[in-house]
């Protein structure tokens, strides 16, 4: 028997993950689902419980303690809704309630995908040892959560650390969050890949305009696709130093589909904060990739229901 097993969630603006995992963060079994994000918000919950269902339906499911949600935000953890930047038919959504009828009334922890990353990394990652941190993700949309004193900080909402609504262009383009120049407007892959076609990178025979396909191009030494990447860079190191200037972290640890472009993204990156993060107590600041992969977003959502749900030892152990 697991005596603290837990169902974890990792909903973004692409994909909707489940999986079961145990309190050393092994993913015994997944499901998933894509992400029908600009549908309603009742057809992007159906995909939500059809990932349920397949974890339900597992033998394993009556060992299972408590869900872990971690999802676009932001996110309300004291509402227990969602309103997702990146997925219009959420608003207020109250997907706590909903997950937690699907799942037979257990206990279920919400907590936005950004501070998901950040408890995976400080678990398991390459946040371990560190005291102050921060942890991104560089996807579909930018995301953030802090480590303050050796524990992960959510905040009172679950959105602390949202490093990409920080307004780094104050005359910027307008984000779909409302507010004007937003690190998330430059730096996601979406909009690394808006830039660089509005500058005239153009993709190859395959049509493919990702971020992954601007960074092909930048390696190769078109010029707009490589602009495009310092210009995300730039933002990036704007937001890290003014959050280091903020709370003293000492690093910022970067995930998601964007940071696999490499040096590509972290050479410009570390150049440019060097000219940001200037007073002598965030000099220190290093930045490194995520290690934790693709499974951050669920190992994060399973460490908060772990601290969260039944199993007092393992949140012993997490805390350690």
């Amino acid at each position: 028997m697991h005596t603290d097993l837990v169902a974890a969630l990792d909903i973004g603006g692409t994909k909707i993950a489940g999986a079961l995992v145990d309190d050393q963060g092994r993913i015994l079994r997944r499901a998933q689902r894509p992400t029908p994000a600009q549908e309603d918000g009742e057809t992007v919950m159906g995909a939500v419980a059809a990932v349920l269902a397949e974890l339900t339906a597992s033998p394993m499911w009556p060992d299972v303690r408590a869900v872990g949600i971690g999802s676009a935000g932001p996110v309300d953890r004291s509402a227990g809704t969602v309103s997702p930047v990146n997925v219009p038919g959420w608003r207020g959504f109250p997907l706590v309630e909903r997950v937690r009828s699907l799942a037979g009334g257990l206990p279920v922890e919400l907590i936005g995908d950004g501070v998901a990353i950040t408890a995976a990394e400080h678990w398991q990652g390459a946040a371990q040892g560190h005291d102050n941190a921060l942890c991104m993700v560089v996807s579909t949309g930018v995301g953030g959560g802090l480590v303050l004193g050796g524990q992960v900080h959510p905040g009172p909402t679950g959105n602390a650390g949202h490093i990409g609504h920080i307004s780094v262009d104050l005359d910027g383009d307008l984000c779909p969050c409302g507010a004007r120049g937003c690190v998330e407007r430059i730096a996601s892959g979406p909009n690394i890949a808006r830039r660089a076609l509005s500058d005239g990178w153009r993709p190859e025979a395959d049509g493919d305009t990702s971020a992954a396909a601007v960074a092909r191009a930048a390696r190769a030494g078109d010029k707009a696709a490589v602009a495009s990447f310092e210009r995300a860079a730039q933002a990036l190191a704007a937001g890290i130093a003014a959050t280091a200037t903020l709370v003293e972290i000492d690093i910022a640890v970067i995930g998601g589909g964007v940071a696999k472009a490499g040096d590509v993204l972290f050479t410009p990156l570390r150049r440019a904060l060097r000219d940001y993060a200037t007073l002598s107590f965030v000099q220190r600041l290093t930045v490194a990739p995520a290690s934790t992969g693709t499974d951050a977003g669920l190992v994060g959502a399973a460490a908060a229901a772990l601290r969260s749900g039944s199993g007092a030892a393992a949140a012993h152990r997490l805390s350690a």
